[in-house]
């Protein structure tokens, strides 16, 4: 019988040993997780106070966490960012243009499967007290990624290796600004929805001269490069709505395989570039721009334009230049008769540095900032469309003003412009002047121009 009673005490020691040990082992995870550190958190564009409830909500999670946000200019930000990660002091996380995940690959993490971090909880029923313990929180995966985010984002955030590299804050789109006392004085009463006849023949209308034939009113600035807000993606949605195969088999080719159309071959990007070219050739009727102007935004807001395209970021930037100017946006123009509509997305994307030393934190914040419950608030205060599917509807109604762009969102596409998209969109406003300035026919530019672009690709 005593045998038995000191089995059994030398049973529950054991036993009380083991839960002590893996107690104690998990408590220094967690009390080395409750450590204080910093995040530095670098972006362009939007200000700390953009971020304050998100960081505050983050914060009562994490208290040990301070995150260090700072707003740089958008003229410095790239080179700063560059330089500071090859110097080592580089920030933990940092935000990147849609268009530059391929060319930062090696410089920014992928998203872990899970996070483990540290949180202060209540334990014990007769004395309550508060202790740290780890948890996981677990990640997308690609296939989640494409449920939660909008189509646009699993294509440019999921890389080769099937991971995913970044999460955006938000998603914009491309749509077509009008000048409404222009149009009201050109007897049109609404905008145009496809790029046909009707689109032409309003441009034509809107399209002002003086006895030099210089313009003095623009139908649209469409045509040129240089002078004109985003002129590469609207060359570009031109090419992906008529029908263009931007890329295949990793080579850019801005066209599809012929195929007969009417009796003819077609080629999709061919006809865009003539399309897009001709408002700025002197001999077409459309001809409405040309590179002696000033920049389009500026020529939009002194109301000597009646049409431009922009993003809803854009709406700041006239309504500070002309507050008083009467102007509308509405969807951007589709190809007439087609099936669907290709819509144009232009965003950036919050990444981890592959050089920080709290990885782990990093991609939490990320996580976390970009959930519904929080993102909502930097929404809200940067007056941006969303890049979460489950808030597209409840945005689109309540939010009149950028209700244009958000409605955009769920056919919003992009394309990969290769590991340097500068230089790829150096290529195609070369291509344009070409189409403008040399006698030499469209093809042999487009396909040069191709050719100029997957350079950057290799």
């Amino acid at each position: 019988m005593n045998k038995k009673i000191v089995l059994l005490f030398i049973f529950i020691f054991s036993l009380l040993f083991v839960t002590t040990a893996c107690k104690t082992t998990t408590n220094r995870e967690a009390e080395e997780k409750m450590k204080p550190i910093t995040l530095n958190y670098w972006r362009v564009f939007d200000g700390k106070d953009d971020f304050q409830e998100i960081i505050e909500k983050y914060n009562a999670l994490h208290p040990n966490i301070t995150i260090n946000y700072r707003k740089l200019r958008y003229d410095e930000y790239e080179t700063e960012i560059l330089h500071a990660l090859a110097e080592d002091r580089g920030p933990d996380i940092f935000s990147i243009h849609n268009t530059w995940m391929k060319k930062y690959e090696n410089k920014i993490a992928p998203m872990p499967p899970v996070t483990r971090m540290a949180y202060l909880v209540n334990v014990g029923t007769i004395k309550e007290e508060i202790v740290p313990q780890i948890r996981e929180n677990p990640s997308l995966s690609a296939n989640e990624l494409s449920n939660v985010f909008l189509d646009v984002v699993s294509k440019d955030v999921v890389l080769d290796d099937g991971k995913i590299y970044g999460l955006p804050l938000s998603v914009d789109t491309l749509a077509m600004y009008y000048n409404r006392d222009l149009f009201n004085r050109a007897g049109i009463t609404n905008p145009p929805a496809y790029w046909n006849r009707t689109f032409q023949e309003n441009v034509r209308n809107l399209t002002r001269q003086d006895a030099n034939q210089n313009i003095v009113q623009a139908g649209v600035a469409m045509g040129g490069a240089d002078n004109i807000e985003r002129s590469t993606d609207i060359l570009s949605i031109l090419m992906m709505q008529n029908g263009a195969e931007m890329m295949r088999n990793n080579q850019v080719t801005f066209q599809r395989i012929p195929e007969a159309m009417s009796g003819r071959d077609y080629n999709p990007g061919l006809e865009a570039l003539r399309f897009y070219t001709d408002f700025a050739s002197i001999n077409k009727e459309v001809y409405s721009w040309n590179e002696s102007l000033p920049d389009s935004i500026e020529m939009f807001s002194q109301g000597n334009l009646a049409i431009m395209f922009g993003y809803s970021y854009h709406l700041d930037t006239i309504k500070s230049l002309s507050p008083r100017l009467n102007f509308s946006v509405s969807k951007l123009p589709q190809i007439e008769n087609s099936p669907y509509s290709i819509n144009f997305a232009n965003y950036w994307v919050e990444v981890v540095s592959h050089k920080s030393e709290h990885i782990n934190e990093a991609w939490d914040f990320i996580k976390f900032a970009t959930q519904e419950e929080q993102v909502t608030s930097y929404l809200e205060s940067t007056n941006r469309p969303t890049a979460l599917r489950s808030l597209v509807d409840r945005q689109s109604q309540e939010n009149e003003e950028i209700r244009v762009f958000i409605d955009q969102l769920l056919t919003a596409d992009s394309w990969y412009r290769g590991r340097n998209p500068e230089s790829a969109e150096t290529a195609i406003k070369t291509m344009v002047k070409d189409a403008l300035n040399t006698e030499e026919e469209l093809i042999n530019i487009l396909n040069t121009g191709a050719s100029r672009v997957n350079q950057t690709i290799r």
